[in-house]
């Protein structure tokens, strides 16, 4: 439960920090850094009870969104101020390193390895943001 906690404050103090650097405005500070660690949680809680390693980083990239498309609306801002903080813990940094690391070291099976669940988990992200994308299209037509 403890190593729980301390990463989800790093996904909201990390995404807070990226926030930070790229120069956001700090009344949206906290709102951006929050998705981060909900979206964070979702994932965890995802990867829990799921053995799948697709499915974590797409229901958390969607939620990402969606939490990023309700805030925009509430405090009138674009959405991709809160979404952006929000997918920075899901980016697969780890396996990146690992796969450029074994390939450098020329351990091509191990880079292989590494390079598809690198892959994996981009176009994970990616496929949660197009679906809430997609959804929110559809919903719009509809009522235009």
């Amino acid at each position: 439960m403890k190593e729980i906690l301390y990463q989800l404050l790093s996904a909201f103090v990390g995404s807070m920090g990226f926030a930070l650097v790229f120069g956001m405005r700090r009344r949206y500070l906290f709102a951006a850094s929050l998705g981060a660690l909900l979206g964070w949680g979702v994932y965890l809680l995802t990867e829990h009870f799921l053995s799948n390693s697709f499915l974590p980083p797409l229901l958390a990239a969607a939620f990402a969104l969606s939490y990023s498309e309700i805030m925009a609306k509430a405090l009138k801002t674009p959405a991709t101020l809160f979404v952006v903080p929000a997918i920075i813990p899901l980016v697969p940094g780890g396996s990146l390193y690992y796969t450029m690391s074994y390939a450098v070291q020329r351990d091509m099976a191990n880079a292989r390895v590494y390079g598809t669940r690198t892959l994996e988990s981009a176009l994970a992200i990616a496929a949660g943001i197009s679906f809430v994308l997609a959804v929110r299209e559809l919903r719009t037509k509809r009522q235009g």
